[in-house]
C-alpha cells in the first residue's frame, strides 16, 4: 500500500498532467484526496491527446465546470477495485451516475479503452491507466 493517495500518486508518476490539471479546474482533487476508497481508471496524456484539438482546453473553462466535472467522475468507481476483481460484462456504477462496461476478452478494456497498467496502488484506492478518455452518454 503506498502512502500517497491518488492525486499525490497521479502527479507524481508524471504522464497525469492533463489529467491532475482538468481534476483541478474541476475542483475535485480534495475529493480525490479524500479517505475513499476509489478506483480511478485515468487516462494517461496521451489519452487525452487523442481527444480533438481544443476539447481539454474547451474543457477547463471555468463555463464548463459541470461538464468537465461529470467527464472525471465517469472515470472513478466507489471502492477499491482492482483488477483480478474486475469480472467479464460487469458494468460498474461511477460517481456521476452512468455504468461502465468491463471486457475481459482480449485485455482488459473499459468501454473502449484499454487498461494499459493496472494495480497501480495508493492510500486510498486505485488507479488503472486507460489509453482513451471515457465520456459519459448524458
Amino acid at each position: 500500500m503506498s502512502e500517497h493517495d491518488i492525486v499525490d500518486t497521479a502527479v507524481s508518476a508524471g504522464t497525469f498532467k492533463t489529467l491532475v490539471a482538468a481534476v483541478t479546474a474541476a475542483d475535485l482533487a480534495g475529493a480525490l484526496k479524500g479517505p475513499g476508497p476509489f478506483t480511478v481508471f485515468a487516462p494517461s496524456d496521451e489519452a487525452f491527446a487523442k481527444l480533438p484539438a481544443g476539447t481539454v482546453e474547451s474543457l477547463v473553462e471555468p463555463g464548463n465546470k459541470a461538464k468537465l466535472s461529470a467527464i472525471l467522475t465517469y472515470h472513478v468507481v466507489a471502492g477499491s477495485v482492482m483488477a483480478k476483481d474486475l469480472s467479464d460484462g460487469a458494468t460498474p456504477a461511477t460517481l456521476n451516475g452512468e455504468t461502465l462496461h468491463i471486457d475481459l476478452k482480449h485485455g482488459v478494456k473499459i468501454n473502449d479503452a484499454n487498461v494499459t497498467t493496472a494495480d497501480i496502488a495508493c492510500s486510498n484506492g486505485v488507479i488503472h491507466v486507460i489509453d482513451s478518455v471515457l465520456m459519459p452518454k448524458g
